[in-house]
Order: C-alpha cells, then sequence, then structure tokens
C-alpha cells in the first residue's frame, strides 16, 4: 500500500468499537480514514467495501472464498482481525489473492479467564436462579446448594494465555489442576498436571474449554466425550461455540450426565448474537432448548468484553495496518506470502 490515506471499513462496528477504534486511529492524523457499518460482512454486503483498501472484521463476519474474492475486486487489500480466532477466514484463498491477513493474538487473557470463572461460579452457586427469584420475591433457599471450588478437580483443555490465567485463578481457589494441550507450556507444572484428554474427562469435576476452532477440535465435546467424562460435572465455554456439539450436550443435559452448562459462545450463534432479539420469536429450537434448563447459563459472547481488552484491541489492530503500510514485518500476520 503506498496511499497516502488509507480507508478502512470496519464491519459488525458496535458503539464500543467506534469509540475506541476512533480513539486510537486518531494517532494516524491523515494516514487512516475510517469507515463504520453495523451490520456484518457477508456475500451480499461486499459491495461496500469497494474503494477501500482494508477491512475491519470480527468473530462473526464472513471470510469465505467467495467474499474475499469480492473483496479482492473491489480493491481491498488487507484483512484485520480485531479478535484471535480467524476459524471465519480462508487463509488459503487470502494468500493467492496476495490478500494481507492480521489478527489480535492477545487482548487481556485475563479478561477472558475471569468470565469463565464468572461463569462457572453463577453457574455453580445457581446465582442466575437466586437472582431472578429474589426480584419476585422470594427468598426461599432450596434448591440453590452448590459446591465448594476449593479441593475439586478442573481441567482445562487448551493452555493458551487465557487458559493459563485461568489456571492462575483456579489454583488460588485451591483447586487440582489438569490440563490437556497437543503443545503443553512446562509452566503449568508449578500450578498443576498433564493428562490425555480421555483422563482429564474422566477425573474433574469442572471442565473449561479454551482451545481455538479448528477441524481437530470442531466438536471436541460430543456423545464420547460427554460419556467419558465425570457423572454430574460442570462445563464451562468461552471459546468458540463450534467446539461444543449442541445436540450432544442437550442430551447430556437431559441425563444428567452433564450436570450443568456455562457458555458465552454457541455454534450457532453468527446471525443471533450481538443483536437485540428480544421482540423476536427466535428460530434457533436447540438454542431455546438450553435456555430452558435450569442448570445452563448462556451469556451473548461478552468475556472480552472490558475497557482493558477494547484498548488493546483497537491497538493492536492499527499496529497491524501501520506495519503494512509502513512494510514492516508484521509479526501478528496469518498469510505468509
Amino acid at each position: 500500500m503506498t496511499k497516502k490515506t488509507i480507508k478502512l471499513a470496519v464491519f459488525s462496528a458496535k458503539p464500543y468499537d467506534k469509540k475506541y477504534l476512533s480513539e486510537v486511529a486518531d494517532r494516524f492524523p491523515g494516514a487512516v480514514e475510517v469507515f463504520f457499518y453495523d451490520f456484518a460482512l457477508k456475500p451480499k454486503t461486499t459491495s461496500v467495501a469497494k474503494g477501500v483498501d482494508a477491512v475491519c472484521v470480527f468473530v462473526n463476519d464472513d471470510l469465505s472464498a467467495p467474499v474475499l474474492q469480492a473483496l479482492h475486486e473491489a480493491g481491498v487489500r488487507a484483512v484485520l482481525l480485531r479478535c484471535a480466532g480467524y476459524n471465519n477466514v480462508d487463509l488459503a484463498v487470502a494468500k493467492q489473492l496476495g490478500i494481507f491477513v492480521a489478527n489480535v493474538p492477545s487482548y487481556s487473557p485475563e479478561s477472558v479467564a475471569e468470565f469463565a470463572v464468572a461463569l462457572l461460579q453463577v453457574l455453580n452457586r445457581h446465582i442466575h436462579r437466586a437472582y431472578n427469584r429474589v426480584r419476585d420475591g422470594n427468598f426461599n433457599l432450596q434448591g440453590l446448594v452448590g459446591t465448594t471450588l476449593h479441593g475439586k478437580t478442573v481441567g482445562l483443555v487448551g493452555l493458551g494465555k487465557i487458559g493459563f490465567a485461568f489456571a492462575r485463578i483456579l489454583h488460588g481457589y485451591g483447586c487440582r489442576l489438569l490440563a490437556y494441550d497437543p503443545f503443553p507450556n512446562n509452566a503449568f507444572l508449578e500450578l498443576g498436571e498433564f493428562r490425555s484428554l480421555e483422563e482429564l474427562l474422566s477425573e474433574c469435576d469442572i471442565i473449561s474449554l479454551h482451545c481455538p476452532l479448528t477441524e481437530q477440535t470442531r466438536h471436541i465435546i460430543n456423545d464420547s466425550s460427554l460419556a467419558q467424562m465425570k457423572k454430574g460435572a460442570l462445563l464451562i465455554n468461552t471459546s468458540r461455540g463450534g467446539l461444543i456439539h449442541t445436540k450432544s450436550v442437550i442430551t447430556a443435559l437431559k441425563k444428567g450426565q452433564l450436570g450443568g452448562l456455562g457458555i458465552d459462545v454457541y455454534e450457532e450463534e453468527g446471525d443471533l448474537f450481538y443483536k437485540d432479539h428480544s421482540g423476536d420469536i427466535i428460530q434457533d429450537d436447540q438454542l431455546m432448548r438450553l435456555l430452558t434448563f435450569p442448570n445452563v447459563v448462556v451469556t451473548g459472547h461478552q468475556a472480552f468484553l472490558t475497557e482493558e481488552a477494547l484498548v488493546e484491541i483497537a491497538t493492536t489492530t492499527f499496529q497491524n495496518l501501520h506495519d503494512l503500510i509502513t512494510g514492516q514485518e508484521c509479526r501478528n500476520s496469518l498469510v505468509k506470502n
């Protein structure tokens, strides 16, 4: 890119995106002109990218081959992900087209880890049910008995920065920690022990998912893995919805094999999350079934949503663009041309 002023189109832009991205963009006066769109990038919305140099996208934007091809024809030469995951990007096609792709591999991992612990505590101590009862003037404690986390065995599937931050918190609670990761971080040995996935599933009272969504991890929680779990275990997912096979989890909850589920992500969240559907009849029967369980807590992909994380996301996003503009090597580049 050699233009003096770079035009950047930001898709799926919420008010907080506009606030923090605009503040960081001001550090590059005259260098970047930003256009915000509150709708997602999909095949039918690629036309708005005509004449821009780069697009900035989030977790549920579509960067499949047809979209990338349309963007390339429109003159787009860079895709800036304001998230860590990139399962929604066809990197092979991006490379063929010569499109620069970069992500934000780490943004306040403590933010997501702390939210995962919050989900666990809400689920384990039935805080969601207690909150609703008290608002109705019901102070009955029947059915709200939880367990003490101290001494429980907690399994981490994935041990990146978020998983490690989660482990440090649960270690402070006095939990026994087990972890499964194909690329083990030996620093974890100060906190816990590594296990095979099968061993971890059978030993743990609580399992928390902290791995990316790949072909190898898609539906890592399925009929087979749920059957291997300790009966009554709690499952937490703040990573990607596709890690869990929803139908299998519903069956395990109905049978009592799974003791509780706390999720901030959902495999079919694309057209639902980040929007207000309070006046709509939601057509996703599986999600609606999940919401009927008293031992299920669902939130709308908000684990990342802290001031610290938003500042870091915006800063890294524009640093990635700056690296491209200035011809510097970008350490967050996902496509090596």
